[in-house]
């Protein structure tokens, strides 16, 4: 069921204009949540800004941003500072620039959302934009104020509609050559590169939402049920009947280990992956 939309406003370019709704692309509804509350007497614990010197509660009115500049040195910035930097239109998506659609490195997309055409008089130059985008390969490159802050963002053609993702700023992503220098660029063996593909090729399979399960959320629904029938108690694992972990070691027999892995059954290699 399609859910409420996020955002209304419009998708510009140049001098075409149509009216839109941004929805979640994602969710986090069907997510096992929890409250703190006081185990002495079982009511929810709420949070609020204290003073870190009084201690003391701090009104709502009394709440600004500020900048350090030093230590315990501030830039106090009023609300109409911070609405000085913001975009002229909190709700126009201009689209002034387009990039090729593969040149965008997946390290800077941040949260998708669904653009939909938010009448049928629109829906036409919604199409128009769409489908030239999609012809042309491109993705295009605008900036909106999302959640109370100006996000960068991209729009990419995706079924018949356009996906639109929130960017991650620049200087929010981490240069990644001073982590990948420290691996060696030497060739590594040509017979363990094959006998690696092979695995791959044997392993390699349509992709499925199975894939992506959270074993974990099934885990914590179990143990919530077992709790809340205070006559099926459940005894916790010993600490001898768990499972050892493997030993560590510093030497592995990489071609021994590849072998193995290429002798195995195809039944074994089914279990490996569930």
């Amino acid at each position: 069921m399609a859910v409420r939309p996020y955002w209304r406003g419009y998708l510009k370019l140049s001098l075409v204009t149509c009216p839109i709704t941004l929805a979640p692309a994602t969710t986090e509804g069907e997510k096992v949540k929890f409250h703190t509350i006081n185990r002495k007497t079982g009511d929810r614990i709420f949070t609020q800004y204290v003073d870190a010197k009084s201690g003391k509660a701090v009104d709502k009115d009394d709440q600004v941003k500020a900048y350090e500049k030093g230590e315990d040195e501030y830039v106090i910035l009023e609300d109409e500072d911070l609405e000085s930097v913001q975009l002229e239109s909190a709700r126009t998506i201009d689209i002034d620039e387009f990039a090729p659609a593969d040149s965008i490195e997946w390290v800077y997309f941040d949260s998708p959302y669904f653009v939909v055409p938010a009448d049928d008089v629109g829906e036409e130059a919604f199409r128009v934009i769409q489908q030239a985008m999609v012809q042309k390969g491109v993705v295009g490159i605008s900036r909106l104020v999302i959640g109370n802050r100006e996000r960068a963002v991209m729009l990419q053609p995706w079924d018949r509609g356009i996906i639109l993702w929130t960017l991650r700023y620049g200087n929010e992503v981490r240069e990644e050559s001073e982590y990948w220098e420290k691996i060696d660029d030497q060739k590594a063996d040509p017979k363990m590169v094959s006998m690696v593909q092979k695995i791959i090729e044997e392993r390699t399979t349509a992709w499925s939402e199975t894939m992506v399960e959270d074993p974990v959320q099934d885990k914590l629904l179990e143990i919530i049920k077992a709790k809340d029938r205070p006559a099926k108690k459940t005894k916790a694992k010993k600490a001898d009947e768990e499972e050892e972990a493997p030993a560590a070691t510093n030497v592995i027999d990489l071609m021994a280990a590849l072998k193995r892995s290429l002798e195995g059954s195809p039944d074994d290699k089914k279990k490996a992956r569930r």
